[in-house]
């Protein structure tokens, strides 16, 4: 018999938190509630949870301190909640290495999707890769290797989460070609994200900072389009 997927449940509103629970246990998710960031933080390494629902305005530790933490050491998908809407919060949620966000109140069929359609985003980078021969493509001073998830830049390995990764893999994987926001949407968070594009806008500019670039290649914006592994010409 296959097990639950385990969810964690960070809230300090208990009638919030034990309402998404019901509606998670209905749903057949194994889910355990915490009230604060410091019982996250320690109930994050002995639940061992396939995800994260973590609400931004805890006592002692915030989500943002909670969602840094739990980035030093593992990629378990986390979807946060906050009753702020601005968008300022939304991308330094997603800068930090939120899989998505969600505003309060929330439908909770809407939440259980979200948590369906993460779950399963995070399974498909999971899986092994099929043993067809190594994924890499390489450029002067880089090179990404999809089958190890690595990247060597200037003779040093960067560290980047799965979706940086593939993201940069899949755009220098077709140099010089343009791809929307909509189409990077599609091919490296999958058709059924709902998630809005500033999320790529975000892995880009993430992307800029751990890799500047060169004379030969470089991250580039196709203004009013989207954007290109552009490889310049001699």
């Amino acid at each position: 018999m296959l097990s639950k997927q385990k969810i964690l449940i960070v809230d300090d509103d208990n009638n919030i938190a034990e309402l998404i629970a019901l509606y998670l246990t209905k749903e057949c998710f194994d889910p355990l509630i915490v009230n604060d960031g410091e019982a996250a933080l320690k109930e994050f390494e002995s639940f061992q949870p396939d995800l994260i629902l973590l609400d931004l305005m805890l006592p002692g530790i915030d989500g943002y301190q909670v969602c840094r933490e739990i980035r030093h050491t593992s990629d378990v998908p986390i979807i946060m909640l906050s009753a702020k809407g601005e968008t300022f919060d939304k991308v330094l949620g997603l800068e930090l290495g939120a899989d998505d966000y969600m505003i309060k109140p929330f439908d909770s069929k809407e939440l259980v999707a979200r948590v369906r359609a993460v779950l399963r985003r995070f399974h498909v980078k999971a899986a092994p890769a099929a043993p067809a021969g190594e994924k890499c493509v390489e450029y002067p001073e880089l090179s990404i290797n999809l089958t190890n998830y690595s990247v060597i830049y200037r003779g040093r390995q960067v560290d980047m989460p799965p979706k940086e990764l593939e993201l940069l893999y899949f755009l220098a994987s077709s140099p010089n070609q343009v791809f929307t926001r909509e189409q990077l949407l599609d091919h490296i968070w999958g058709y059924d994200y709902i998630g809005d594009t500033r999320t790529v806008d975000v892995h880009i500019k993430r992307l800029r900072e751990k890799i500047r670039g060169n004379t030969h290649w470089s991250l580039s914006t196709v203004w009013g389009i989207g954007y290109k592994f552009e490889v310049k010409t001699p």
